[in-house]
């Protein structure tokens, strides 16, 4: 994977935003302890996100959702109107349905669960070199749930640009869902290697890197 930071000579200026003052602090802690990140600032709530932010420019802003006041959804939206290039990573013990919906269609960089932070670091590099990053937990979960809510709203992401043939509609559907090639294979009735295929050459329509990138450009589109 490409570090980002090392690419262009210099830390990932961080500001980092929860409610529990404790956990912003041990958050802080950790991260700083790496060699490539720079935590700018710390905040407890949604005001604080915003004003942090017009303050120090983070590369990334990494950002708690349930907390008093402003929320971090509504921050992030705040923060994205402004700046639509801002590098927002909700990092919370919330994998709740509809936070997940919102904040990929929001524009987020990346949905984490506070329980993996070990992945955090190497997340906002993944971030920095300009990919989307999903906790496990969410990647597991956000198949079923982003199917219920284009269910919900008459849409599907995959069909609604129109640059995919209907065969690779169904292949994105299924990365969606979290399915590896060999039971993509299973359901569509196709070989390992046609469905390989049939990934790079989605990958390369729509300029995505991997697969957790399109599976983001599918939910934002439900």
């Amino acid at each position: 994977m490409i570090d980002g930071s090392k690419a262009n000579g210099r830390s990932i200026r961080v500001v980092v935003v929860d409610d529990d003052a404790f956990v912003a602090a041990s958050l802080a802690t950790i991260l700083s302890a790496e060699p490539d990140v720079d935590v700018a600032a710390c905040g407890e709530n949604g005001e604080d996100a915003v004003r942090l932010y017009d303050a120090h420019e983070p590369d990334v802003l990494l950002m708690d959702i349930q907390m008093p006041g402003i929320d971090g959804l509504a921050a992030a939206e705040r923060i994205l109107t402004a700046r639509p290039s801002a590098r927002i990573v909700f990092l919370t013990t919330f994998s709740d349905d509809e936070y997940i919906v919102r904040a990929l269609r929001l524009g987020a960089r990346g949905y984490l669960i506070k329980q993996e932070v070990a992945t955090i670091a190497p997340a906002l590099r993944s971030v920095m070199s300009g990919q989307n990053v999903l906790g496990e937990e969410v990647v597991g979960r956000v198949g079923k749930l982003m199917g219920s809510h284009a269910a919900s709203t008459g849409q599907r992401g995959a069909q609604s640009d129109g640059l995919l043939t209907e065969r690779e509609q169904a292949v994105v559907s299924l990365v969606a869902e979290g399915l590896d090639n060999k039971e993509i294979a299973a359901q569509l009735y196709l070989s390992d290697g046609t469905v390989r295929n049939h990934i790079s050459t989605i990958l390369q329509k729509l300029g995505c890197k991997n697969r957790t990138q399109l599976a983001v450009w599918y939910y934002r589109g439900a």
